[in-house]
């Protein structure tokens, strides 16, 4: 879209926003959910009710104008990135950030005072329903103990294995090709649904039409196709909700850690393994004219998509690595929220955590 629509965009978004929150919060709704309770209703209405009432719930907590002021700080900082992270420009960036961050504690203020869960918990609770961050810190704090060193064996026995780079360019054209061809195949229903470019890869939409993307790279098939076979799997997870209840909440996705894990059994597992990679490496090498190409046999294709390597980029990290990214995520968010750390500590903490989670 064009840049110069984004605040007009961004301002759009935010009224939808407090439309949105109207709805939801309307009084009228408490009496329809008592009448809705004494009605002869199936389990999975039952569901649906109950997940309808903690909408609301957690819908009435907030002012329509804090809603409205976090739509459009989210939008104005989101359309900033785009620019800024080509940039490499952090200062830029941390003033809309801070704006964001500044919203979201008031959000976690309320929802806190409102459930009696801690800031960040109480915003935790509307993404991963029952999750809480002891958990999290209980599960992350084992994983710590193990994976650098692991990661570091790994990397050691790695040294003995001859594998080979793909070399481009790899026209942007052939890699679609190949990535919509591997859509198919892994049962991409393209009648509810597409492919497109963005600066991140992301899915988006609803059952019936899924949107995904992802960024080429020339110089490297590899990253473009793993980010759409990770994006096919939460459109696959999104095309497969039962019909039956779609516009219901039993008809939606509650746990984005359930999604989350559709889409990286697609990467992590389904992608690496020696049976994909025999029917991708033959499609690869067709599709880009290298019928001889050493580099896209089988063989080293397996060697190159099981290889770990600790990198800057998580989208790009392979299965052993992409934990401790996760992890350092989390606990800059998780720190954020609850005020224990500011914007400006990030880029120190970010380095601190890199350098120690991975080397």
């Amino acid at each position: 879209m064009p840049e110069g629509g984004n605040a007009a965009r961004s301002e759009a978004m935010a009224e939808l926003a407090v439309i949105s929150h109207e709805m939801a919060t309307a009084p009228y709704l408490a009496e329809w959910f008592e009448l809705a309770h004494r009605e002869s209703l199936s389990q999975e209405e039952k569901a649906s009710l109950t997940e309808m009432k903690r909408v609301w719930r957690n819908a009435n907590v907030l002012p329509a104008d804090l809603v409205e002021e976090q739509s459009l700080a989210c939008s104005t900082c989101e359309h900033a990135w785009r620019t800024q992270r080509g940039n490499n420009d952090w200062q830029g960036f941390s003033e809309n950030l801070k704006k964001v961050v500044e919203l979201t504690r008031r959000e976690a203020k309320i929802r806190s005072e409102a459930t009696g869960l801690s800031p960040y918990d109480a915003l935790l609770d509307l993404y991963e329903p029952g999750m809480t961050s002891a958990k999290l810190d209980a599960l992350f704090a084992d994983v710590k103990t193990w994976l650098p060193e692991l990661i570091t064996q790994i990397r050691e026995k790695q040294t003995h294995d001859e594998v080979m780079q793909p070399v481009g360019p790899f026209p942007i054209d052939e890699q679609k090709a190949l990535s919509l061809d591997i859509m198919q195949k892994l049962g991409f229903d393209f009648h509810h649904g597409r492919l497109d470019v963005s600066m991140h890869p992301f899915c988006g939409g609803v059952p019936t039409d899924v949107r995904i993307t992802t960024r080429y790279d020339e110089a490297d098939f590899t990253s473009a196709l793993m980010g759409v076979i990770h994006e096919t799997g939460h459109a696959r997870y999104e095309q497969g909700l039962p019909e039956k209840w779609a516009g219901l909440p039993v008809g939606t996705a509650r746990s984005m850690g359930i999604h989350e894990s559709q889409s990286l059994f697609f990467e992590m597992q389904l992608s690496r393994s020696e049976n994909f990679i025999d029917i991708l490496a033959p499609l690869a090498a067709e599709t880009f004219n290298r019928i001889d190409d050493p580099a896209l046999t089988p063989e080293n294709l397996t060697l190159l998509n099981t290889r770990v390597a600790p990198g800057y980029i998580r989208v790009d990290a392979d299965e052993v690595t992409y934990p401790a990214h996760v992890i350092l995520r989390y606990e800059i968010e998780r720190d954020l929220i609850e005020g224990r750390i500011e914007v400006a500590d990030i880029p120190e903490l970010w380095d601190r955590k890199m350098h120690e989670y991975l080397g």
